[in-house]
């Protein structure tokens, strides 16, 4: 049995933050029923690489669902919509400020519509606050959250990462307060409003650098290595540092492209061994005792020289020779894997996290895939929907209409975008 069978989800998300959240909830087995306006979801055209066919954009993040289309701003598609509430456990939005309240659907009226519904909301900062109305974008959270200016290194500009953690990271985060409330609803027969912002998912995923920025008012943090002092009054960028106790950083290997470089933990535990293992190789034979790096204390304050003795080493390796070096010596290592890499790569196969679908309009395509294992309950992971292609299925199976009423709300623009003025 699939973990969440028999719960329905009227997800009226786009893009990518609520979409990686429904996305989830579908792998789990809940029934997701796309709920887009007659032109689609946006990202159906954005970044288009096969002609007329839905964009990777839409589809990776998009499997499992069921599409149906309605007009929101038609008296028609508004009941179906309200009738589409009252047969849900779930709805989810990420409008604009006031976009769906416009509508005449606050949480309010949808509450009253179904008490048990628990209804979930994406935000750029919220809807309460000075920042409430302005809208916000991947990057752009990034940037207010704190993960930008914390990410690069000191001298240069502050970086925005590659992970998505703005938009798949708010979706996360709204997927286990959906789950919390809806276990809450089954046991007290209401549901609640659960609110997620970007920004505050993004700071959230930041906590560590406020942990060092409190460390800072009592003294320097040693396992940086740039320079800080106490009184210090924000997380500096600090590159590849590992940023935690023991210290880490990123080691350039042969041929020396943009990817070939392994990352590595220098632990308490491994030194010694290590030590011994590249000492001889750089001239180095007494690396081992040398005592300006015999304790992590030490090694502390003179990582740049240690980092630059690995550094020498790896020179000879690539990045997968001297992950085979470092692994019996116990040493936390791992390759910077490129897209090409992870695309190709026997784990990520096996575990089942890059898989192949096939689509009616592009043909066969890979997907990223379920993360979250559950033994039970694999994931099935089926194609995203074409344009409404659920719409007469959810009207007959999910809200009982007949026939001559689908038709009757066909005729009345219930599902199509209203004919454009004459100019």
């Amino acid at each position: 049995m699939e973990a969440l069978k028999g719960i329905r989800i009227l997800d009226m998300t786009h893009v990518q933050a609520g979409p990686t959240c429904s996305q989830l909830l579908a792998w789990m087995g809940a029934d997701v029923i796309k709920f887009e306006p007659p032109q689609g979801d946006a990202t159906r055209g954005q970044l288009r690489d096969v002609p007329n066919a839905d964009s990777l954009y839409f589809t990776m993040l998009n499997c499992n669902k069921r599409s149906i289309t309605v007009n929101m701003k038609s008296a028609e598609g508004k009941a179906v919509f309200v009738d589409l509430i009252k047969q849900c456990d779930i709805v989810m939005e990420n409008f604009g400020p006031g976009v769906l309240d416009r509508l005449g659907f606050t949480w309010e009226k949808i509450h009253q519509i179904n008490p048990r519904i628990v209804m979930g909301s994406i935000k750029g900062f919220g809807s309460t606050g000075p920042y409430a109305e302005f809208k916000a974008y991947e990057n752009v959270a990034q940037a207010m959250g704190g993960a930008m200016s914390t990410t690069g290194v000191p001298e240069g500009a502050p970086f925005v990462t590659g992970a998505q953690i703005g938009d798949s990271g708010t979706g996360l985060h709204l997927a286990i307060g959906l789950l919390g409330a809806l276990h809450q609803a089954q046991r007290t027969g209401l549901g609640q409003y659960v609110e997620v912002a970007m920004m505050d998912g993004v700071m959230n995923l930041c906590r560590v650098k406020f942990r060092d920025h409190q460390r800072l008012t009592h003294g320097g943090l040693s396992e940086y290595s740039v320079p800080t002092e106490k009184g210090m009054p924000y997380t500096p960028r600090a590159g590849n540092d590992s940023g935690g106790g023991q210290l880490g950083n990123a080691i350039h290997c042969k041929p020396h492209g943009p990817n070939d470089y392994i990352y590595i933990v220098v632990q308490e535990a491994v030194w010694t061994a290590l030590a011994q293992c590249i000492g001889p190789a750089v001239g180095r034979t007494d690396l081992a005792t040398d005592a300006k790096f015999a304790t992590i204390g030490e090694r502390r304050k003179n990582q740049n020289e240690m980092w630059a003795l690995i550094t020498q080493f790896a020179a000879n390796y690539t990045k997968r020779e001297f992950m085979a070096i470092l692994n019996p010596l116990d040493v936390p290592c791992g390759p910077i894997m490129s897209t090409e890499d992870l695309a190709t790569d026997e784990h990520i196969r096996g575990r089942e996290m890059y898989v192949e679908l096939d689509h009616p309009q592009r043909g066969k395509w890979w997907n990223v895939g379920m993360p979250i294992k559950l033994s039970a309950s694999p994931a099935k992971i089926a194609r995203s929907p074409l344009l409404g292609e659920h719409t007469d299925e959810v009207l007959t199976q999910v809200l009982g209409y007949d026939a001559a009423k689908v038709a009757a709300l066909k005729s009345a623009g219930a599902f199509s975008a209203p004919p454009k003025k004459a100019v």
